[in-house]
């Protein structure tokens, strides 16, 4: 639980043996009514400091899972680069030993082109390249080119993103929870204030106050989606 979840439910507490030890001689529905709201109080804190600090480790799980997902992704890439170095540069051979009409080593060089990077190529080759000025500039300006590890580093960061932005918006939650908190302790120091007056309509007053906003916290509570302990489940409210 948060720092100010922890404080505002001591405070509850505080407020409630004064109230007890005071000998009150206010109407009896009056100091239900502030024994009421002091539980509602201290239960709506200690679980948006729960909420709190649940959407904070899931913060931390998510932004771990998406730095994690671009380490992979860069290591797709570097093997996607250097693949596309290597048929770039057997097709370079290939070409001089076709220009030079070596057949022989042409075949050679055309054997070690990677399987994935052949049908590319000799879709390619068909258009005639060393004759063709028209023919496009290599194979991987082909349709039929395809890299298997570009395609694999384009997803994986393209999930790193999505965590990242889960994330972001854990960290949100969290704040948002933690604002909530914040507000009770107002609500607490209503409370408080209906406390120390003797006289019946200010001290209504300040408890009627203080419902129209433990009541909007509630509402805000319960309009916030609720993280879970088991696997970072998260429960969607409402429309957040």
């Amino acid at each position: 639980m948060g720092e100010s979840g922890g404080a505002n439910v001591e405070i509850a507490k505080h407020l409630t043996e004064h109230h007890h030890s005071g000998g009150s001689a206010e109407l009896p529905i009056v100091e239900i009514l502030e024994a009421v709201l002091l539980a509602v109080v201290a239960i709506a804190t200690a679980w948006s400091g729960y909420q709190a600090s649940l959407w904070t480790g899931h913060q931390a799980k998510l932004y771990s899972e998406a730095s994690k997902l671009r380490i992979q992704s860069q290591g797709a890439e570097a093997f996607a680069n250097q693949e596309r170095v290597y048929n770039a540069a057997t097709v370079v051979e290939w070409l001089k030993a076709e220009a030079h009409g070596d057949k022989v080593l042409a075949d050679i060089f055309e054997k070690r082109l990677l399987p994935e990077f052949r049908p590319a190529f000799l879709a390619w080759k068909k258009t005639d390249p060393l004759h063709n000025p028209d023919a496009p500039a290599g194979p991987q300006s082909m349709t039929e080119y395809r890299n298997a590890k570009t395609e694999a580093a384009v997803a994986l960061d393209t999930q790193a993103t999505k965590k990242f932005e889960e994330g972001s918006d854990a960290i949100q939650h969290s704040d948002q929870f933690v604002r909530v908190s914040v507000t009770l302790a107002t609500v607490l120091l209503f409370i408080a204030l209906s406390q120390r007056f003797k006289t019946r309509g200010v001290r209504i007053g300040l408890l009627a106050t203080a419902m129209l906003m433990l009541g909007f916290q509630i509402h805000h509570i319960f309009a916030l989606p609720w993280a879970s302990s088991a696997a970072g489940e998260v429960h969607e409210k409402a429309d957040s």
